[in-house]
């Protein structure tokens, strides 16, 4: 039956009143759901726990015999002498790649041409060819001589008794080391915007001062990084140098597994324990270097670990004291 025109609606038909919106403050944000993160990290906690387990079980390690050995004199010599060798060969690299990568960039064309031939020559050789040449230097040159080319010679020296075995290790990581810092500096030189060399020189500024104030402290965030990697390498490439009768970590742990064929296992956990130490502690102080050099790049220095440790205790005794105060 219709209602007829003008009739008031009655209160059983008006519309209930709308409830006021819950504020944003209020309402609860649910988390975006990522399953695929979960299973990919209990995947990976098992496989680690499977691998952890697997050292901690097998008996064809032998860990009692990898503790024997492990601070071993015999091995703690060979340890001094791959420090030795890799800090000298570092320094000597560096010092080499710096030169190189000046003359890459000079305007002489013969200093180029040289850089460019080195670099090409030792990137193309393999490290323990450069060693095992220099180590038989001595069948191709007796003695070697500083004088005039196709005059008398002001200083002779007795290749044999100057080329010792660390002296052609060292020479020969240096000079294969030079080649590779060579590119790495070459490459951070090249990453400072040409801007920064224009509005130098529109200063006024001498080259030197170019060079050491504006130009390298640039070049460094880009070099430290690539070279520390380089350093890392050389780390290893250190083992190369039993070839040359030296008696490096790797030598002395290769000697005493023929010595003692029942433990060539442990001796080469030794060694490479030894090796991931002295990788992290190079990986641990690029990690401060570049964290001074980039003051200046970015608004905030990222937070050292410890920091990272301090500020996530700190949130956590927060939200201890929260749930608590609930």
């Amino acid at each position: 039956m219709s209602r007829p025109l003008g009739a008031a609606v009655s209160l059983a038909e008006t519309p209930p009143a709308q409830s006021p919106p819950t504020p944003l403050t209020a309402q609860r944000v649910q988390p975006l759901r990522r399953p695929g993160r979960w299973i990919a990290t209990a995947v990976v906690l098992v496989l680690v726990a499977q691998i952890a387990h697997s050292l901690a079980t097998n008996p064809f390690y032998q860990w009692g015999r990898f503790r024997y050995w492990f601070l071993r004199p015999t091995v703690l010599d060979g340890l001094l002498v791959t420090l030795e060798v890799a800090a000298l060969s570092a320094a000597l690299g560096l010092l080499g790649g710096v030169l190189l990568a000046l003359a890459r960039q000079s305007g002489s064309p013969v200093l180029r041409a040289v850089g460019w031939t080195y670099t090409w020559l030792f990137r193309s050789v393999p490290l323990i060819v450069v060693l095992i040449f220099l180590y038989n230097f001595s069948a191709l040159y007796k003695t070697v001589s500083l004088g005039i080319p196709f005059g008398p010679a002001f200083v002779t020296f007795d290749e044999s008794r100057l080329a010792t075995d660390m002296t052609v290790a060292v020479i020969g990581l240096s000079l294969n080391e030079a080649a590779y810092a060579a590119e790495v500096v070459r490459g951070g030189l090249l990453s400072v915007d040409q801007g920064q060399h224009e509005a130098a020189a529109a200063l006024g500024l001498p080259k030197g001062y170019q060079f050491t104030r504006i130009v390298l402290p640039q070049a460094l965030r880009s070099i430290v990084p690539n070279y520390v990697n380089q350093l890392i390498g050389l780390v290893k490439s250190t083992s190369l140098v039993f070839y040359v009768s030296l008696l490096d970590l790797f030598g002395s742990v290769q000697t005493m597994g023929s010595t003692y064929p029942g433990d060539i296992v442990p001796l080469l956990l030794v060694a490479t324990v030894w090796y991931l130490i002295l990788t992290s502690a190079v990986s641990v102080v690029q990690y401060y270097v570049e964290r001074y050099f980039a003051r200046g790049a970015t608004r905030a220095l990222p937070p050292t670990p410890l920091q990272k440790a301090r500020a996530g205790l700190s949130g956590f005794r927060a939200r201890l004291r929260k749930e608590a105060a609930v």
